[in-house]
């Protein structure tokens, strides 16, 4: 099945949504919003209102009022024309302006009256053929019976909901939710209907199904000559003013443009440009509306790119760009144990540096690989082997030109299966914020995440891209994680050399935090690597006490030079420094031999000033690891690869979590 065939089956199985409005929530700056969605009817589009009129069902002016911004979404019919209206004058058939609507319109404004009234009458002339038709709806009456007065503008002023200035003219100074007022867009509510032939209607014209149902028989015998639709082969109605507002609300860029009579793009090879394309308006209605709506639900952006995912039966599956953590919390497995309790000798080591903030406290549960897998299972049993997975990713590179960069389709069970492999095989612990609280997670981050990680900087005590120009690296680093995720392929060797590098120089990072989220992803990646290139290698967080590769033993070393002089530290007035291991990490990771006799004869004073016991410990640890070295490896001073920064956060994970007893009976942690 085509892109365009995956819509419309979307479209066509999720017709009892079409019309019902919905709401995404979210977190906002520590506070709940909702932003609404809707499975759009056919011919019909979304606006923001900020006028509401409300009539009697024989048309008689009852009251109005500004919308509130919480309440604005507004669903209105539309034709071929004013839907895709910029400059033009064509007018939608039932809500509209106020320079469409108002007959008295031109008495208020002091310019350009003949061409409101033009607009007024294009739109009265629309409204009075539906009117008169067959097809008409109650609503649809009272709407024309009250216009017919003229007497829009009057009654809003009346009202106090439009404000007129000393000339009795609209106030061109006056705004209405930041829309000119002169500009301002009108919703209707009916009240009182007999109800005879519409006992399922609602009094708001934009929820109102049997009004939407009415519009759409009403247009389709209005339309134009029928021809092929080059995408279904039947005989329809040609679009060729396909719409807009796809990955958002603003967005005019459009996915199919096919009105180019100025520049011919289709000479030389056909004479008209129904013969070069044409689609039928029922079925780009059918394609446009369900994109909007899966993307409005859950589709994600990075910065330009829009990506949205789902299966084919809409059963919730996990985000393919989401850390291990999210898919976990958000997966609706009854099965799943709690979170396991991280022990708090070793949180409070570790999690001092992340307290930046009063209100922020650690959470203390750790997701484990067990309860990933156990969401992952909770996914699966709700699929049916026909299942698919569906993903589009779509750009702009103008503002008016929209594209279609990436589709790919997937068996379900196999896109679950590739999930797991992502965060299997890229599994280390990591932290995050979320909620105010400091959650643990075995697995791997988000892609945002990552390119924050990656290439972004200390703001605030987090990194982030702040620089408009770096926020592109969004888009370009989902754009190539994607095939990681979604097709099991290698992580590009400049991504896990980029890691690698910034994990190197802890230095760049003001808070130590910070350093650590990157050398965990760094450890991530190098893990990948390493499974990429054997996959019978096996590796986890814990420590690989018997390995003898040379730059695991060397990351050992540093992270135990790096134990030790910190374990010296007065944690209020040390509070930030760096000891000698990190300040000479990077050059550590180009030159070890050389570089450790440096370090080396540094550690001496701090391991002088530990207690004995705990002073003979750090020692006997030391020549347990250099006891691994060949002898011709330790004197290889040569580039370290990725491997040292997992024996280096796998010794230092090991140090801090030793209890008590670990070091000879001496309280060490």
């Amino acid at each position: 099945m085509s892109w365009e065939g995956d819509l419309i089956y979307l479209y066509d199985q999720n017709a009892s949504k079409i019309g019902i409005i919905e709401y995404k929530q979210f977190q906002k700056n520590g506070k709940e919003e909702k932003i609404p969605y809707v499975l759009l009817p056919l011919f019909h589009t979304t606006v923001t209102a900020q006028i509401q009129v409300t009539l009697s069902s024989d048309g008689k002016f009852l009251r109005a009022s500004k919308v509130a911004a919480s309440d604005k979404f507004t669903i209105i019919p539309v034709t071929e024309k004013s839907g895709s209206r910029t400059a033009g004058k064509a007018p939608h058939p039932l809500c509209d302006n106020l320079k469409y609507l108002a007959g008295d319109y031109s008495t208020y404004i002091y310019d350009k009256k003949e061409e409101a009234e033009i607009c007024h009458k294009m739109y009265m002339s629309e409204l009075k053929k539906w009117h008169c038709s067959e097809y008409t709806h109650e609503k649809v009456d009272a709407i024309y019976l009250y216009l017919k007065k003229g007497t829009l503008i009057h009654d809003l002023a009346k009202e106090n909901v439009l404000q007129l200035d000393e000339n009795g003219y609209l106030s061109k100074n006056v705004k209405i939710e930041t829309i000119a007022q002169t500009d301002a867009f009108v919703r209707f509510v009916i009240r009182g209907g007999n109800g005879s032939d519409f006992e399922t209607s609602v009094d708001e014209c934009w929820k109102d199904r049997t009004l939407q149902n009415r519009f759409i028989e009403y247009y389709q015998t209005i339309e134009g000559e029928k021809v092929l639709d080059y995408l279904t082969g039947e005989m329809h109605t040609a679009s060729y003013l396909h719409s807009k507002k796809i990955r958002n609300e603003g967005d005019g860029a459009k996915l199919i443009s096919s009105n180019d009579e100025s520049n011919f793009t289709f000479r030389g090879r056909f004479s008209q440009k129904e013969q070069a394309f044409a689609i039928g308006s029922v079925t780009s209605q059918k394609m446009h509306n369900a994109l909007k709506w899966i993307i409005r639900k859950q589709g994600k952006s990075f910065e330009s790119l829009t990506i949205v995912a789902w299966e084919s039966d809409m059963q919730d599956m996990p985000f393919w760009a989401a850390d291990t953590e999210t898919i976990y919390s958000e997966a609706k497995n009854e099965n799943s144990v709690k979170a396991e309790i991280l022990d708090d000798d070793f949180k409070d080591d570790y999690m001092e540096d992340w307290d930046d903030e009063q209100e922020t406290i650690y959470d203390g549960n750790y997701v484990t690989a067990k309860q990933f897998y156990n969401a992952l299972e909770g996914y699966g049993k709700n699929i049916e082997n026909t299942s698919r997975m569906i993903l589009m990713a779509f750009d702009a590179a103008t503002t008016g030109r929209l594209s279609l960069v990436e589709y790919k389709t997937l068996d379900a069970a196999r896109y679950l299966k590739n999930i797991q492999q992502w965060h299997t095989t890229c599994g280390w612990i990591h932290y995050k914020y979320k909620d105010k609280k400091i959650v643990c997670y075995y697995g791997v981050p988000g892609v945002r995440d990552i390119a924050d990680i990656l290439y972004g900087s200390d703001s605030k005590g987090r990194l982030v891209i702040n620089d408009k120009n770096g926020k592109k690296m969004y888009a370009q680093l989902a754009h190539r994680i994607l095939p990681c995720i979604w097709e099991a392929r290698n992580i590009p060797y400049d991504l896990i050399m980029t890691a690698v590098t910034k994990a190197s120089m802890p230095q760049l990072y003001k808070k130590r935090a910070n350093w650590e989220r990157v050398l965990t992803l760094a450890c991530s990646f190098v893990k990948r690597n390493l499974y990429e290139r054997n996959s019978k290698e096996e590796w986890d967080v814990a420590l690989k006490e018997d390995y003898t590769e040379r730059d695991y033993l060397y990351g050992r070393l540093l992270a135990v030079a790096d134990r030790i002089e910190y374990r010296t530290y007065d944690k209020e007035k040390d509070a930030g420094r760096v000891t000698n291991a990190k300040r000479y990490m990077s050059t550590f990771s180009q030159r070890p031999f050389e570089t450790w006799k440096i370090i080396e004869e540094n550690l001496q004073p701090y391991l002088n000033k530990l207690p004995a016991i705990e002073k003979r410990y750090y020692e006997k640890l030391l020549d347990s690891i250099y006891i691994l070295f060949d002898v011709n490896d330790y004197e290889n001073n040569s580039r370290l690869n990725g491997l040292y920064l997992l024996g280096f956060h796998s010794q230092s994970y090991t140090l801090r979590q030793y209890k008590k007893n670990d070091i000879g009976g001496e309280e060490n942690e």
